[in-house]
């Protein structure tokens, strides 16, 4: 399914549900400064938030679920906290693999593999292959994964087939573009969501947040759950998506 900057209308239209949720799942740390706790607690409790949600997600009816999990600008924090956020990961897949292919949910992870420890690439690889068939809700981990390289990598991958003769300068539209995001199989996210009250994407999806409506909450992330998502929802479903035209374009949520 191409990704390319137009509505999306496959689906359920459950009265302003979206198809394509994504999460910007931020303020962990300072969850945990608020409370006198370790960052390493915040980003414990971020775990829980994240099980709640995607549980959360496939009872709203929403179809893909996408969420900002460890950015490539995140290698510069302190060593001891990357560490923990790997070891986290490890637990998160080691203990909740099963119940999310269990429950229908297909996971799919974007960003870099290249540099990371072999043993987290292959849990990835693990997460992947045993919930390929699963059809409930498409879960997108972004991990290790920045926009701009993506959008320089789909660059490269065209240019070369310039440079080889397999492509022709003129074929090269924005919907070609889409197709060699790591994002080709899933829908632009109708709505983004981002926790802790910051109000930017951060190199995320930033090619598919063309027509993507942003909601910004304070709550931190460990905090978020069902109800903060369906508040989100509510505040998505009173917006009128034009993609650009004069009227509402039919299937974006809308009645």
């Amino acid at each position: 399914m191409s990704n390319v900057a137009l509505p999306l209308t496959d689906g359920p239209d459950r009265a302003g549900t979206p198809v394509h949720v994504a999460i910007i799942m931020d303020g962990n740390g300072r969850w945990a400064a608020g409370r006198g706790l370790p960052r390493a607690e915040g980003h414990r409790r971020g775990v829980e938030a994240l099980r709640r949600v995607v549980r959360a997600a496939s009872e709203l009816g929403i179809r893909y679920l996408t969420i900002f999990s460890f950015s490539s600008e995140n290698w510069s924090r302190p060593a001891s906290e990357i560490g923990d956020l790997f070891g986290l990961l490890r637990r998160f897949i080691r203990n909740d693999l099963a119940t999310l292919h269990r429950d229908g949910v297909r996971v799919r992870v974007i960003g870099e593999r290249e540099g990371l420890e072999p043993d987290i690439v292959a849990l990835l690889d693990e997460a992947e292959e045993l919930t390929r068939g699963n059809v409930r809700l498409d879960l997108t981990v972004a991990f290790n994964y920045g926009s701009r390289q993506e959008i320089a990598n789909a660059a490269q991958r065209l240019a070369r087939e310039v440079a080889e003769g397999k492509r022709d300068p003129s074929s090269i539209d924005v919907a070609t573009i889409g197709q060699y995001l790591n994002t080709a199989h899933i829908p632009d996210p109708d709505l983004i969501i981002r926790t802790s009250g910051e109000q930017r994407l951060s190199n995320f999806l930033m090619w598919q947040a063309a027509y993507s409506e942003l909601v910004f909450v304070p709550t931190h992330w460990p905090d978020f759950d069902k109800a903060a998502l369906e508040e989100a929802i509510a505040e998505y479903a009173k917006r009128e998506r034009r993609f650009g035209g004069l009227a509402a374009k039919a299937g974006s949520g809308r009645a």
